[in-house]
C-alpha cells in the first residue's frame, strides 16, 4: 500500500491478498473468502486520482463531517472564546482562531467539539495528546488533549504550519 498526494491509501491486488492471507486475525476468514467466494478483481478497483487539486480535495472533504445540525451551526469562535477565563487566554485563543480561520478549519473544530462530547457522553477514554497538536491551546480547551500549551509556552504555529 502507498499513500497518494491526497492522503488516500492506494492498494494493489497483492496488498489485499497479503492482508487477507497474512493477518492472523483474518487468516481463516481470508482463506475462506479466497477459496469459496472472492474474485480479487472485484475488490481492487482501478485507482483514479480525483479531478480536483489537493487543496480543493481537502476543502470538499471537510464539508462532509458527520455531526448533528446543532454542531454544524455552532458559532465555534464564540464557543471557544467563552471557555477562556483570563485576558492572556483570550489573546492566545484569538491568535489561534485567526490561524484556524485562515486555513478554513472551523468545520474541523466544530467536528472536534462534537467528537469530544460524544466520547464523554459514552465514557470513551482517549489519549492525553501527542505530536504537534499539543501546541494548540484551542485543542486543549476543546478537550482533544490535556497539555496546556500556554503553561509550557508552546508556539501554535508548530501545529498549524
Amino acid at each position: 500500500m502507498k499513500i497518494d498526494v491526497y492522503g488516500q491509501p492506494v492498494y494493489t491486488e497483492q496488498d489485499v491478498f497479503d492482508e487477507l492471507m497474512c493477518n492472523p486475525v483474518l487468516e481463516d476468514y481470508g482463506t475462506f473468502l479466497v477459496e469459496n467466494i472472492l474474485d480479487i478483481d472485484c475488490i481492487v478497483k482501478q485507482y483514479q486520482e480525483p479531478d480536483v487539486d489537493v487543496e480543493e480535495f481537502h476543502r470538499l472533504n471537510q464539508q462532509q463531517w458527520f455531526m448533528t445540525v446543532e454542531y454544524k451551526n455552532l458559532d465555534i469562535a464564540k464557543y471557544i472564546l467563552d471557555l477562556c477565563t483570563t485576558d492572556s487566554e483570550l489573546q492566545r485563543v484569538g491568535e489561534e482562531l485567526l490561524l484556524y480561520q485562515e486555513r478554513d478549519l472551523f468545520d474541523l473544530l466544530r467536528y472536534l467539539v462534537y467528537l469530544v462530547d460524544i466520547m464523554r457522553a459514552n465514557n470513551i477514554i482517549w489519549g492525553v495528546g501527542r505530536g504537534s497538536s499539543v501546541a494548540s491551546y484551542v485543542l486543549y480547551l476543546i478537550g482533544i488533549h490535556r497539555v496546556n500549551s500556554m503553561y509550557y509556552d508552546l508556539d501554535p504555529r508548530e501545529f498549524l504550519r
